[in-house]
């Protein structure tokens, strides 16, 4: 296998910086090595992770144009905490990663953390499909005032969850400002497919979704049991977000930079039936080798 499929084996594959940049030439050039400027497929490697062509002498690095351009980090403190923040099933805080990797900067671990979030989410992923469970959500340390979808002080999350014949699906989560009809619609068209058929609640902003190309039903009815309750699926991956994000982040999580947490968890949650976390481990090397660099203020 071309990844680990334990800790021993990602020891052995990445103990030094060599093995790291090899790992990273196999992705950015998949079939074989290509010169910038003149197109030779051979080359050597030099000093400060370049290598440089063997025709013309051309000197790149496989680092540039990557999540990993200008690190002044080795790439074997990079690669740990890729597969710290994967191995780890409810991941990890960056208070907990600069521990555990002896990370001088705490500012320096969470900056690391928020590029490897940004590679949780493929670009070519594809629209939730069949039959789908939409409900909102209230993200947020407990303030006084107002409760329910205009709560002060909270943040909206939209839950799209596939609904399987024994099982659930793939989700999306996205927050929103309030759940006006153009947000709540935005994100259904934005992360389902058309056609399929959407189970919601009785909101108002919900109504017009059979008018623009979806199947529509509305859930009601009694809760006579304690443990019953309308859009159950939906609901339990709104619990699993909370836990998730009070047990791993301390509910530290601001709602500026919420987006970046909630790819994560529906990153974690897809994937929840993996049985090789060096597959994951795999998943984002690739995406930080296709992800442009991205540099702390953007952040």
């Amino acid at each position: 296998m071309d990844y680990p499929g334990n800790q021993i084996e990602f020891e052995n594959m990445f103990s030094d910086e060599q093995k790291c940049l090899d790992y990273i030439i196999q992705f950015k050039w998949k079939d074989r090595f290509n010169c910038p400027k003149c197109g030779h497929d051979k080359y050597w490697h030099s000093t400060r992770k370049r290598i440089v062509c063997a025709k013309c002498e051309y000197q790149t690095t496989p680092l540039a144009g990557t999540i990993f351009e200008q690190t002044n980090k080795p790439l074997t403190l990079w690669f740990r905490a890729i597969w710290w923040m994967v191995a780890q099933k409810s991941g990890v805080s960056a208070k907990g990663l600069q521990k555990v990797l002896g990370i001088g900067s705490y500012k320096t671990a969470w900056t690391w953390l928020h590029k490897l979030r940004l590679l949780t989410i493929n670009p070519e992923r594809q629209k939730l499909s069949g039959t789908i469970e939409v409900d909102e959500t209230l993200v947020g340390g407990k303030k006084k005032g107002k409760r329910g979808r205009g709560a002060e002080g909270k943040t909206i999350v939209v839950i799209a969850i596939e609904i399987l014949e024994k099982s659930t699906g793939r989700i999306r989560l996205a927050k929103v400002p309030n759940a006006t009809r153009k947000n709540l619609l935005s994100f259904i068209a934005v992360n389902i497919e058309k056609g399929a058929t959407i189970i919601t609640d009785g909101l108002n902003s919900y109504k017009s979704l059979s008018q623009i190309g979806y199947q529509h039903i509305i859930e009601r009815g009694v809760i006579k049991y304690a443990d019953e309750e309308l859009l159950p699926n939906a609901h339990r991956v709104a619990s699993l977000l909370k836990r998730w994000m009070l047990g791993t982040h301390q509910n530290f999580v601001s709602p500026e930079r919420l987006p970046v947490y909630l790819d994560e968890f529906v990153f974690r949650y897809n994937r929840r039936t993996s049985k090789s976390r060096g597959l994951l481990f795999k998943r984002i090397i690739e995406q930080a080798v296709n992800h442009k660099p991205v540099q702390y203020s953007v952040i």
